[in-house]
């Protein structure tokens, strides 16, 4: 942010937090550099924001893994233009009867922050970094409003809907060297 870029294009751009770790997961890769990634996706463009949705595992579970998340949160914040919107953890019981944990709301304040960001003309392009098909009915709504939507998705797990709906896709496999 602040950096004068060939373009006058606004960039914002909104992590999927728990679809992109899964996915990260799916390729064996552990860590990314997130200012690489940002980087990456926005080329010359101007970035005005970016907004990373997960939620905060449980200290009572494992706190070593908490206190790992929170650093991690901590390190996005010092960013440029991170923004950090924490949504909930639910416990749900699996098919096996054992436990596991879904992170609620992402979504929806991705959704609802996607398509206010359109109406408050906050950036010109949004690039979304998930394969989520719920996300289709805001792009189309952002859409609507004059605004182009990316996505930045994986391979074997990306909406072939959503990618048709966003104006243009990056596939992070093919850029994954330079993010890491």
């Amino acid at each position: 942010m602040g950096e004068d870029k060939k373009s006058g294009e606004r960039v914002s751009i909104f992590i999927d937090g728990s679809n992109l770790y899964h996915s990260l997961r799916a390729i064996h890769v552990e860590k990314i550099d997130y200012q690489k990634l940002v980087n990456v996706l926005r080329k010359e463009r101007l970035l005005i924001s970016v907004f990373y949705y997960n939620a905060p595992l449980d200290i009572s579970i494992d706190k070593k893994k908490y206190w790992e998340q929170q650093r991690f949160f901590d390190i996005l914040k010092k960013l440029p233009g991170f923004n950090i919107v924490l949504c909930r953890r639910k416990k749900f019981k699996k098919a096996d009867g054992s436990f596991g944990f879904e992170v609620k709301g992402d979504d929806v304040y991705l959704a609802i922050d996607l398509v206010s960001g359109a109406y408050e003309s906050l950036y010109d392009t949004a690039i979304i970094v998930s394969g989520d098909e719920d996300f289709v009915p805001a792009i189309q709504k952002v859409k609507k409003l004059g605004k182009k939507v990316e996505n930045a998705y994986f391979i074997r797990s990306s909406s072939t809907t959503l990618k048709k709906t966003s104006d243009a896709s990056i596939c992070i496999n093919e850029i994954i060297k330079e993010v890491v």
